[in-house]
């Protein structure tokens, strides 16, 4: 009896019931969303693929609106000045894109100016505000050939970061817990084009935002070929509806009496646009003269060209999912952001005031519309060319009201912030290491950029302010950039702690195929380049 005491009192108790299994279904990973109707290479019908192309077009036309408005007028620019800006933006933004997917990551990205370039063209715009010019006209195209002559030189840098396999090595780096924070931030990092731009003009963003949120997601529900409809090409509709409504309040005299700065994000004509586009005119290099190179106005630039890398990687894993693609390996990125930089040099060439990146808001809408596929963003690169030369059809888009854009940003932007966040149900959820680099690294990707950006005066002056200006234009590109901290953090903290130990908890078992061609057999299948030039081309690239 002691005996059998003895060991019954040593017995193990039995072990709990899992509850999770009682209180409802669980979900396995997916490395592939289920809910997509077209992947990266499935195409739908012709009629369609044009008009989801042309919502692109309108998609990418409002950051280029903005960033041309926020710049040319300090530049000393004219209506006329802004209109030949646009169309050289979008012209280069569609060649760009064109190049991207078709030999460069091949993803459904479209390639357009990026914010970040900002702080150089104002610390440029600053060095020349003191010269005597003899009219605003001709220090506008002086500053245009400065930031020309920059871009191009800038330029080499993502060039030889991508061909040179840099970048792809530091890719490998990442595991999903650095991800996560990469592409949360490259969507909740533009949050003030979102909600801060809508309220400029609340009678039209508002309604444009509730209009989109219930008809897409919605009134979709009352019938199938609605459901259709709606769900494809709903931000088309509530586009036309919210633009005809300010047309209407425009017409009506709404905007009479109030302030200058409300009937600039109100009316519908007061771009200006229409009246000063010229109705045929194609962009062309060196279209507005000699570059010109000063070593200060480069070096300055040369950090908002290697935060645009940053920026692009976090966009291009959110398109891979968005688009049911595998994740990019590290010779896509190599091959990305190499051509990348042959995008800045062609930027350079013709004239942008702005280099590129890939558009946050257009990857946004592939999750928008649940439609994934390559082709639509190639057909989109037509809209933006055939708009960028017939200046007074692309100028009558380009006058929608920015708030209607900050609405869209609003949805598109908040979709590209949750998809950074599916990635955590490949690492370990309930890892207090994870947590602590996770959390860290989101807090700091918002907070920091967010200190650097309140702190910069209209002309440009950011925080770090020492003798020397490109100096100063370098680090207040790279601190004011959301992606290019999630990086230097999350990277810093996922291979410093712990990281051996970790290696299940971060997800390496799963990451790790994807990183080589070799690896996953369908990398091969979304990301080989086409028609054969796979034997023209080094196999380091493809």
């Amino acid at each position: 009896m002691g005996e059998s005491a003895a060991i019954h009192h040593h017995t193990l108790p039995a072990a709990p019931p899992n509850l999770a299994m009682s209180r409802g279904p669980t979900w396995t990973p997916a490395e592939q969303l289920q809910q997509l109707h077209y992947c990266i290479h499935s195409n739908p019908s012709w009629p369609e693929a044009v008009l989801l192309a042309f919502q692109h077009y309108i998609v990418v036309l409002g950051t280029i609106v903005l960033i041309a408005t926020t710049l040319v007028p300090r530049m000393g620019g004219s209506p006329e000045d802004k209109a030949r800006v646009i169309q050289t933006l979008l012209f280069t933004a569609g060649l760009n894109t064109l190049l991207q997917t078709a030999l460069g990551s091949r993803l459904p990205t479209v390639m357009r100016s990026s914010f970040i370039f900002i702080i150089p063209v104002l610390s440029i715009i600053k060095d020349f505000s003191d010269q005597t010019f003899a009219n605003e006209h001709e220090r506008f195209t002086h500053t245009v050939r400065t930031i020309q002559g920059s871009l191009i030189v800038a330029s080499f840098i993502n060039i030889i970061l991508g061909f040179s396999r840099a970048w792809g090595h530091l890719t490998r780096l990442f595991s999903p817990v650095v991800i996560v924070p990469l592409v949360c931030v490259t969507g909740l990092g533009l949050f003030m084009r979102g909600f801060p731009m809508l309220a400029n003009c609340v009678e039209i963003g508002l309604p444009m935002l509730i209009l989109l949120v219930v008809g897409q997601q919605y009134l979709r529900r009352i019938h199938h070929r609605v459901d259709i409809v709606v769900e494809r090409f709903g931000l088309l509709i509530c586009i036309a509806l919210v633009w005809a409504f300010a047309a209407i309040l425009t017409v009506a005299g709404a905007y009479n009496h109030v302030r200058e700065v409300t009937k600039q994000s109100c009316r519908t004509d007061r771009s200006y646009l229409i009246s000063s586009a010229s109705w045929i005119r194609a962009p062309y290099p060196f279209q507005w003269g000699t570059p010109i190179f000063r070593a200060s106005h480069v070096f300055g630039m040369m950090g908002a060209t290697l935060v645009t890398a940053a920026e692009s990687t976090g966009t291009y894993f959110a398109a891979a999912r968005l688009s049911g693609a595998t994740p990019p390996p590290a010779y896509i990125f190599n091959r990305s952001i190499g051509l990348q930089g042959l995008g800045l040099l062609i930027e350079g060439i013709f004239g942008s005031i702005a280099g590129n990146s890939a558009s946050v808001e257009n990857v946004g809408l592939l999750g928008l519309t649940h439609i994934g596929s390559r082709r639509v963003v190639q057909i989109s690169t037509a809209f933006m060319i055939f708009f960028s030369i017939f200046g007074k059809f692309g100028a009558f888009f380009a006058s929608i009201p920015l708030p209607i854009f900050g609405a869209i940003y609003c949805v598109l932007f908040g979709i590209v912030a949750a998809t950074g966040i599916s990635f955590m149900q490949f690492t370990n959820n309930n890892s207090m290491r994870n947590l602590y680099i996770i959390g860290l690294s989101l807090f700091l990707s918002i907070s920091i950029p967010q200190y650097f950006v309140t702190n910069t005066s209209q002309d440009g002056r950011g925080p770090v302010q020492t003798a020397g200006g490109w100096f100063n234009d370098i680090l207040n590109s790279i601190f004011s950039s959301a992606p290019t901290i999630a990086i230097i953090i999350g990277t810093l903290l996922d291979q410093t702690l712990d990281a051996k130990p970790s290696i299940n908890d971060r997800g390496i078992s799963w990451w790790k195929p994807f990183q080589h061609k070799k690896g996953d057999v369908r990398n091969d299948e979304f990301y080989s380049l086409p028609l054969r030039i796979n034997e023209y081309i080094p196999t380091r690239f493809h």
